[in-house]
């Protein structure tokens, strides 16, 4: 299993049009044959951050993932509303 973590600094008043967004992104992504987990998170001391908190079968279904039709329409509509590129990491378990 592979997560995927990924920090957004949204732009001041774009706030809820980011998540409306992120909303249809999970939406299809969960569908997906290897989604295990897909939320968006904000962090508490600043509703600015948004970050999303992937969990995925392997590195097939995320590259899959990024070649979707959902995921390569609305990912470019949230980059326009960010103040900074994504903070994108991806992780494997050791334990």
């Amino acid at each position: 299993m592979i997560n995927i973590v990924a920090k957004n600094i949204v732009k001041e008043g774009k706030i809820e049009e980011f998540k409306a967004l992120a909303l249809k992104l999970i939406k299809e992504s969960r569908k997906e044959e290897g989604c295990i987990e897909y939320n968006l998170y904000e962090d508490i001391k600043n509703s600015n951050i948004l970050t999303f908190i992937e969990k995925w079968k392997d590195e097939e279904a995320i590259n899959l993932h990024n070649k979707s039709e959902h995921f390569t329409s609305i990912v470019p509509k949230l980059g326009e509303l960010l103040k900074t590129d994504s903070d994108v990491h991806l992780y494997k378990s050791v334990s």
